[in-house]
C-alpha cells in the first residue's frame, strides 16, 4: 500500500507499533517483515503464519471487525492497497530465520492456466531456480499457491530472497531467462509476470508468546 506523502511518517509509525502487533498477538501469525520500494512511498509487509487458517479465527475476526480510529483513517486513505494469500508449494536455497532477514526481496507473480500449472512448476524448480542460485548473492526462493488474493488474479508467487540488487544483473539471472524450457513456456500467450522488488525495512517482529 502506499500511504499519502503527509501521512507518510504517520504511517510507518502505526504499522510497526500498532498493525503488525496487534496482529502477532493472534493465533496462526508467526513473523512478519516489512518492505519499501527504493525511494518510493510503495510499501509491502509479509506475514508468515500457520496457514490461511489464521485469518478465520476469532481473535482475527475481532482485530477487523473493531478496527482503531487511528486504523481506519490510515486505510481509509492509503492506495494501491493488494493482499495475497499463498500456500507454499517449494523451497530452495536458504531457510529460516537467516533468509527471511535478507536485505532485497524480489516477488514474481503469474497467472498460470491450471492446466500449465505441473509444467510451470517443474521449470520454476528443476531449471529456473537452480539456475538463479548458482550465484550466492541469490539467496532463497520460497513459491506459493495463491489461494486468494486481490486485486488481479494471480495463482502463482515467488518470493527471491537477495543479498543485494546488483544481483538481479548477474550471469545467473541472464542464463535463467535464457534456457530453451523458459523459451518454450514464454512462447505461450499466459506467459507474463508482474515483478517489483524492494528492500527491507526494519527488524522483523515475532509472534507474542501465548
Amino acid at each position: 500500500m502506499t500511504p499519502p506523502e503527509e501521512l507518510e511518517e504517520t504511517f510507518n509509525e502505526w504499522y510497526d507499533g500498532e498493525h503488525i502487533p496487534v496482529r502477532m498477538g493472534a493465533p496462526g501469525f508467526l513473523s512478519a517483515q516489512r518492505y519499501r520500494d527504493g525511494a518510493s512511498r510503495n510499501y509491502l509487509a509479509v506475514y508468515e503464519m500457520d496457514g490461511p487458517e489464521a485469518l478465520a479465527t476469532p481473535e482475527y475476526g475481532a482485530i477487523k471487525g473493531r478496527p482503531s480510529e487511528l486504523t481506519r483513517s490510515i486505510l481509509g486513505a492509503v492506495s494501491g492497497f493488494t493482499r495475497y494469500i499463498g500456500r507454499t508449494i517449494s523451497e530452495a536455497g536458504q531457510v529460516g530465520d537467516t533468509l527471511l532477514e535478507a536485505p532485497v526481496l524480489y516477488a514474481v507473480f503469474f497467472s498460470v492456466p491450471q492446466d500449465r500449472c505441473a509444467a510451470f512448476d517443474a521449470w520454476y524448480d528443476q531449471d529456473h531456480a537452480p539456475l538463479l542460485l548458482s550465484d550466492e548473492r541469490w539467496l532463497g526462493i520460497r513459491r506459493f499457491d495463491v489461494v486468494d488474493g486481490a486485486p488481479q488474479s494471480f495463482n502463482r508467487l515467488a518470493l527471491h530472497y537477495l543479498a543485494d540488487r546488483a544481483v538481479m544483473e548477474s550471469d545467473a539471472r541472464r542464463k535463467a531467462r535464457e534456457t530453451p524450457w523458459r523459451a518454450r513456456l514464454a512462447a505461450e500467450p499466459w506467459f507474463k509476470g508482474h515483478y517489483v522488488i524492494f528492500d527491507r525495512l526494519g527488524p522483523r517482529q515475532l509472534a507474542r508468546a501465548a
